[in-house]
């Protein structure tokens, strides 16, 4: 099915922010990883792990509307110092990646494309779920300092 060349260009955009994010992700949970902080590492790998998943029906929507999938483009891959650092790129990234969400539903809308709207509405929510994980995590370390946050992100050694 030829699909409208506005989405198609707007899907690719996204599938660069998606990729973007997994590489950033994986980074940050590795390094989390090499620190010994077990749960952090586990909680940001699921979130390179969605990505992921959002990265794959981005492609296949992409395919199915009859485009190509750009999968050689990424964008600028900010790396955190510290826990901190960390938590606040990847949410920052998180809402301009809700932001860009919007305005992609808006313009599926506009060209009446409802199944794409539908799959971008998906991604959106679980990116909506990002920024709630990083907001916790940032009033936890405001509520309790960064290290006893730290001392509790741990978990268990393999």
């Amino acid at each position: 099915m030829k699909g409208d060349a506005r989405i198609i260009r707007v899907l690719n955009e996204l599938l660069a922010d998606e990729l973007t994010a997994i590489s950033q992700y994986m980074v940050h949970s590795e390094m989390c990883n090499n620190w010994g902080y077990a749960l952090l590492h586990k909680a940001i790998e699921k979130q390179a792990i969605d990505e992921m998943h959002h990265a794959e029906w981005l492609i296949q929507r992409i395919l199915f509307l009859e485009g190509t999938p750009i999968v050689s483009k990424l964008n600028k891959i900010r790396i955190g110092k510290t826990i901190e650092d960390m938590i606040g790129t990847d949410r920052e990234d998180e809402v301009g990646a809700i932001k860009s969400y919007n305005a992609a539903i808006a313009l599926a809308d506009e060209v009446g494309d409802r199944a794409t709207g539908d799959l971008l509405t998906t991604i959106l929510k679980m990116e909506e779920g990002h920024t709630d994980w990083a907001d916790k995590q940032r009033t936890q370390i405001a509520q309790m300092g960064i290290e006893s946050y730290l001392s509790t992100q741990k978990g268990e050694e393999k």
